[in-house]
């Protein structure tokens, strides 16, 4: 079978990230356990397991497994092979995590957990097995040459991923990236005392403006909505099929952010977020993203990072009012601070993850 770049292998690392994350957060008071580390797959069935453990643990690895399967069938291994090795993948990973949950105070370690892990991966790899031979895969890959250039798997996996990050409640809509100053606070803390302090203090990082302002917030929006266009224009073959990413974007985006908005407000603030500063930032942005369509994928590349450096730098001065403190609060002592966690993170890294594949672009050879 021909050999692709899949944006399914970027994809499946990230997601075992994911789990990593969800499976070990919040990452404090290692120990040694007081019994073997494998004494839990011949433990009993914990008393306090609910439905939505059960759930939870069953679902959250089909994607895993539809998404090693996929990248597996895509660098040319057949079906049988691809599906055995993605089944032994998940149940792998999920062996591994819960052997660490012994380790950690707060997480128990199941062979609960373990099963149905590993059937969840095979759920997941049989829906794409499935898939796969109904001609799906084949589909996929017309469809993504018609709309993409070769080597597009990484930009894909970008665009992918930035509706993800929205999901994380934001202080601006489409703000993403407001991760330096909790860096700095986190490495502060952790110098606090000892001789890097001041290096630390002296940064150099500017101090958060009293208010965005109108300006400021519609310039943010702006650059929000313009950074996964323009990594979209560095992909996407030239033509209408840009200005229907660019709708696709503004739509996608507006509706994860209202979903983002009713989970940390309530159904009834959902859009709470829709000012007249927002609007008029969206059309500005639709119209701007609509007009660099036209680039060549190599020009849109240098605006990207102008305009991901921009964001970046705004996001970074753009305070969090005390509402969106508070609930960031909730969503980081509530029943889903895993899920939320891995979006948050998301949100964070997505504009250095999209200046680095940017920069890539740049240096690299354009296919013919």
């Amino acid at each position: 079978m021909q050999r692709h770049r899949s944006s399914a292998v970027p994809l499946a690392w990230l997601y075992t990230g994911l789990i990593v994350y969800a499976s070990l957060y919040p990452f404090r008071g290692w120990r040694v356990p007081g019994h073997p580390p494998l004494a839990f797959l011949a433990a009993h069935w914990w008393p306090w397991w609910t439905g939505f453990d059960i759930f939870s643990n069953l679902l959250g690895y089909v994607p895993l497994g539809a998404l090693v399967f996929g990248g597996l069938v895509r660098s040319g291994y057949g079906t049988l092979r691809a599906l055995v090795l993605a089944v032994l993948a998940g149940a792998g990973l999920s062996f591994a995590v819960e052997t660490l949950q012994n380790f950690l105070p707060s997480r128990i370690a199941s062979n609960v957990d373990l099963g149905l892990n590993a059937f969840g991966t095979l759920l997941g790899a049989s829906i794409g097995a499935l898939i796969h031979l109904r001609g799906g895969v084949d589909r996929w890959q017309a469809t993504r040459d018609h709309w993409f250039i070769p080597r597009s798997a990484g930009g894909i996996a970008l665009l992918l991923l930035w509706p993800v990050g929205l999901l994380f409640p934001t202080s601006v809509p489409f703000g993403l990236g407001h991760v330096l100053p909790r860096v700095r606070d986190t490495v502060s803390a952790l110098l606090q005392g000892t001789a890097g302090q001041p290096w630390v203090d002296d940064w150099g990082l500017p101090p958060p403006a009293p208010a965005l302002g109108a300006a400021g917030e519609v310039a943010l929006v702006v650059l929000g909505l313009l950074a996964p266009c323009l990594v979209a224009f560095t992909i996407a073959v030239p033509g209408w099929r840009r200005i229907v990413l660019v709708i696709g974007g503004l739509l996608l985006g507006g509706v994860v952010t209202t979903l983002s908005i009713a989970l940390s407000f309530g159904p009834d603030h959902a859009f709470a977020w829709i000012t007249p500063q927002v609007m008029q930032a969206l059309a500005l942005g639709t119209a701007a993203a609509a007009g660099l369509s036209l680039l060549p994928r190599r020009v849109a590349a240098g605006f990207g990072l102008m305009a991901l450096t921009a964001l970046v730098m705004l996001v970074s001065r753009a305070p969090a009012d005390p509402y969106y403190a508070q609930s960031l609060s909730a969503w980081e002592q509530g029943r889903f601070i895993r899920f939320h966690g891995a979006a948050q993170w998301v949100g964070w890294i997505w504009p250095y993850a999209a200046l680095t594949y940017l920069l890539a672009r740049l240096a690299a050879r354009d296919p013919a």
